[in-house]
């Protein structure tokens, strides 16, 4: 017998990655001679041998450590014990054990228990007169099909505006209140030449169809009277090829870094060759790509005078960074510092698409939950581990997300991740949910045909991944619409008006969950404990003091009652009961009276 699981208090003491002020203490279970514990500190690449002592169960080792991110496994009478997919201590394991150690000073905004909203401004709702656009741009009837083929060039010009604004958000407060929301995530608001605005002309100007820094500063306050925070999209990778920056085109008074290497903006951006050959996004060449080492840019968005500092002053509540992965560390840490100092409970989250706490990008090793840079990230992982349960049946795709989670972050960034099931960069997930291939050309996508049966079935679907969403730790994202059945393949399909004058059920669905979130504390800042995974269940429990909330879904063919001797309440159909049970593609919220 050896015994060691990372998520058992009785194996690792603190469960999760630890502070550099805190003691560790790793227990093995075994009737073995020996064991040493194999440490090493990846990031300045040290490799320790522990020789852990001898208990009357095994043996024991206290560990004390410097920031940094570590990998260990164990040895012991000559054999190798590496973890396995059930995180567990085996000989026949391939993977070395996590652990990351952040500064004991790590403090992170108190978000738990809340409800992030993502807006994409366009197409959220509009309020006000008609609006007029310069050449170049065309007016849309809301409601209409986006754009979506390419113009003689081969290009997608996204240049098609439908005119959703801020005085359209301020008048959607109370409905987005009544579902819970706490935090609304906004896509890009500066002024740019396309409508998703990732490609900025001008970091310090709103986008004149949104409105301006008055009806901005209305929005902030409208949101906070009803205790709902704004958050910006930091976008500081690239800026518009047609910005003041850049200026291609020659569309701005400003002298363009394209224009003349006596710009200001000129050490900026990278040139292969001037002009015309630049280092671009994705070779995108609408979407000059900044110079990482650019100390000039780097001030100018993280100064005291900065851009950040702009928006922070007028009351935004913090930033979602746009490929984080993309900007330098120091660059991350500057930002963070300019967010804290003008709001200690601002926020920073990352774009990130792959674990967070081990991420290499550019051959460097990311230090993102250290300390100083992020509070937390886009948790894209979870996304796909809850698609692929739902849509298999296989519970184990999703139970590993979970615990590989819950053992590499910090406790306090994992209770404010931003979990998702869509944005604007997939597919609706409705349309996931339906089994559809989203991978279509745009072409077939404008041309596919939903037939009621399934899209029913995608709800039912839907309403299960919602639960788990809900339910487990971090944030629950509702990507605009998602609540009122809208579908969509990816851009510009996810990127459609939303029709305020259809309704849905969902909407109320997702009320009650936002109700229940509300009312209980476990979801804010509580563990999380898989009680049952197994034959397409997967039934855990989220508890704080003496409190527990009990969650079950159930997607294979066996039945499992779940009891309590003082008795249960069905959280959701408020039902009470002295056991329920979780039926085959059933769900369950319960809560011992």
């Amino acid at each position: 017998m050896f015994y060691f699981n990372p998520l058992d208090i009785a194996t690792k003491s603190i469960i999760g990655a630890v502070s550099n002020k805190q003691n560790l203490i790793l227990n093995v279970f075994t009737l073995n001679n020996y064991c040493n514990l194999i440490l090493l500190n990846d990031l300045k690449g040290e490799k320790t041998t522990i020789e852990m002592q001898k208990t009357s169960g095994g043996f024991t080792a206290e560990l004390s450590l410097e920031v940094g991110i570590y990998y260990y496994h164990f040895e012991s009478d000559g054999v190798k014990y590496y973890r396995d997919d059930n995180f567990l201590a085996s000989s026949n394991g391939s993977e070395t054990f996590q652990l990351l150690v952040y500064d004991n000073s790590y403090k992170v905004p108190s978000l738990g228990g809340g409800i992030i909203y993502q807006i994409f401004p366009d197409r959220f709702n509009r309020k006000g007169k008609d609006f007029t656009l310069p050449n170049g741009k065309i007016k849309r009837k809301w409601g209409e099909e986006p754009y979506y083929k390419p113009n003689d060039k081969g290009k997608i010009l996204n240049n098609d505006f439908f005119g959703g604004n801020f005085l359209g958000i301020i008048e959607k407060l109370d409905y987005l209140k009544e579902l819970g929301v706490t935090l609304i995530y906004l896509n890009p608001i500066t002024k740019a030449y396309s409508n998703h605005r990732y490609d900025t002309a001008n970091y310090f100007e709103i986008d004149e169809l949104l409105g301006d820094e008055k009806d901005l500063k209305l929005l902030i306050d409208k949101a906070h009277e009803k205790g709902i925070k704004i958050m910006l999209d930091g976008v500081y990778n690239h800026t518009g090829d047609d910005s003041i920056y850049f200026n291609k085109y020659g569309s701005y008074d400003t002298l363009g870094a394209y224009q003349s290497k006596d710009s200001p903006y000129y050490d900026w951006y990278v040139f292969n060759s001037y002009p015309n050959k630049y280092e671009c996004w994705w070779g995108i060449d609408v979407l000059p790509m900044i110079d990482k080492k650019s100390t000039k840019f780097q001030e100018y968005i993280s100064g005291k005078n900065g851009v950040i500092a702009h928006f922070m002053d007028l009351g935004v509540d913090g930033f979602r960074l746009d490929v984080v992965d993309e900007l330098s560390s120091p660059f991350v840490k500057k930002i963070r510092k300019i967010i804290k100092s003008k709001n200690p409970n601002g926020i920073i989250l990352g774009e990130v698409w792959e674990d967070a706490t081990n991420k290499i990008a550019y051959g460097e090793k990311r230090e993102y939950f250290l300390g100083n840079e992020l509070d937390s990230v886009m948790n894209y992982p979870l996304k796909e581990g809850i698609i692929k349960y739902i849509l298999s049946g296989d519970e184990k795709v999703l139970t590993y997300v979970i615990k590989t989670q819950i053992n590499n972050y910090p406790k306090k960034a994992l209770d404010v991740l931003m979990n998702l099931l869509g944005t604007h960069d997939t597919a609706r997930i409705l349309t996931v949910l339906t089994g559809a291939n989203t991978d279509v050309s745009r072409d077939k996508a404008v041309l596919f045909a939903y037939d009621e049966y399934t899209v029913k079935l995608a709800i039912e679907r839907l309403k299960k991944a919602v639960v788990l969403l809900y339910t487990l730790y971090g944030l629950p994202t509702i990507y605009y619409g998602d609540e009122r059945e809208m579908l969509g393949f990816k851009d510009p399909f996810n990127r459609k008006c939303i029709n305020w004058k259809k309704s849905s059920p969902l909407i109320d669905f997702y009320r009650k969950l936002g109700e229940i979130r509300k009312g209980e504390k476990v979801f804010k800042d509580g563990e999380l404990q898989i009680i049952h995974e197994g034959n397409g269940a997967i039934i855990f429990k989220r508890y704080i003091d003496n409190e527990e909330v009990i969650i079950g879904i159930n997607l294979g063919k066996y039945h499992y009652t779940i009891k309590s001797d003082g008795g249960l309440i069905n959280l959701f159909t408020k039902e009470k009961s002295d056991k329920f049970i979780l039926k085959e593609d059933e769900w369950l919220i319960v809560k011992p009276v």
